[in-house]
């Protein structure tokens, strides 16, 4: 019988499936239900995931796993879950068009329509089409109500009740007007910034570290500005961004390091760099791959106004005791399964269509 605490055990189960493929180490135990069928198969998709985009270094996607193994146990998906009515409603296909940025970016999604008791129509994006497919096998095979209730399609979207769907601020404003008549979540473009007061360690540089270079920086939840103090001297910020220094032996960033040098240095544009991180005065949010944007600020207030009226373009505030729901230094690639994309509270939405 389908019931709540069946998908949950179902998707903690996955999450013991994928607590074997850690950075540290990929070992195989013993007592993982269906292991025989697909710890290899696994281990072939995330080879072939390496393959197709090159942004997905084995680093990456292990990571990717490791968070999600983290996340996905009975006691976080019972706390995810407490707020969904466990009367059984009838059953809605929700289409979620995923986007590629980062490895496996769509899966929150994918979760939180399926342990709503939905069924789930994927378009996935072409840069990050190889693993979700395996894990959803996965899944049916330990709760096999889930068979007929996963569809993966690259053709036009059809018969479906609701959407979530993410893409950049121009594909969002056509997902806007294509999906105007369905429920639906529409998720643009968002980036996350760091608010430095001058009292941060050394630590929290090297903290911040992983905030500004995991998935290459490549993530929603990646740090790409910086506000800091008028007349700030950066010394101390390098000093902690040192620690990713490995990050330029990485062929595809290296070339987008030395093409958006060429280019600033071109243009006269004032920069500072390390060899493997610019930082550029500039008051957008989005920086290009090996830059991290900086504006300088004069006063607390006006940032935290700031900040509150651009909070649609920002996913993230990085900073210690400076403003409400923040995040501490090296914690933003380390979302809770209640740190919803936008804002936008998933099951809620689901539980209304």
């Amino acid at each position: 019988m389908d019931s709540i605490q069946n998908r949950i055990i179902a998707f903690a189960k996955l999450g013991a499936f994928l607590g074997q493929f850690s950075i540290d180490k990929i070992k195989k135990i013993d007592n993982i239900e269906h292991n025989e069928i697909f710890f290899d198969g696994f281990l072939h998709q995330i080879k072939l995931a390496q393959e197709k985009n090159s942004w997905f270094t084995k680093d990456n996607v292990l990571f990717s796993l490791n968070s999600l193994h983290k996340s996905l146990t009975e006691n976080n998906l019972n706390t995810f879950t407490k707020s969904l009515d466990s009367t059984i409603k009838p059953s809605k296909k929700v289409a979620i068009v995923m986007a590629g940025n980062i490895p496996l970016v769509g899966f929150h999604d994918f979760l939180s329509v399926l342990i709503s008791g939905h069924s789930v129509l994927v378009k996935q994006s072409s840069s990050d089409k190889h693993l979700l497919p395996f894990l959803a096998k996965y899944l049916e095979y330990v709760e096999p109500t889930f068979k007929g209730k996963i569809t993966f399609t690259e053709e036009k979207l059809t018969d479906f009740d609701a959407v979530i769907a993410t893409g950049s601020d121009n594909t969002a404003r056509y997902f806007e007007y294509y999906f105007k008549n369905k429920p639906n979540i529409i998720r643009k473009s968002r980036n996350s910034v760091a608010v430095i007061t001058g009292k941060e360690t050394e630590e929290d540089f090297i903290k911040l570290s992983d905030d500004v270079f995991q998935y290459f920086g490549l993530g929603c939840r990646s740090v790409s500005k910086l506000y800091v103090p008028k007349g700030y001297n950066f010394d101390a910020f390098f000093t902690g961004m040192y620690a990713k220094k490995d990050m330029i032996e990485n062929a595809k960033y290296a070339n987008n390091y030395d093409y958006n040098k060429a280019v600033y240095l071109m243009s006269l544009f004032d920069l500072l760099e390390n060899g493997f991180l610019m930082i550029k005065e500039d008051e957008s949010y989005a920086s290009p791959i090996a830059t991290i944007f900086y504006e300088y600020y004069d006063n607390e207030t006006d940032l935290k106004i700031k900040l509150h009226q651009d909070k649609d373009k920002i996913q993230c505030i990085v900073a210690k005791d400076f403003i409400e729901n923040e995040i501490a230094f090296g914690q933003t690639q380390h979302p809770k399964l209640t740190d919803y994309a936008d804002g936008v509270n998933t099951l809620e939405f689901l539980s209304t269509i």
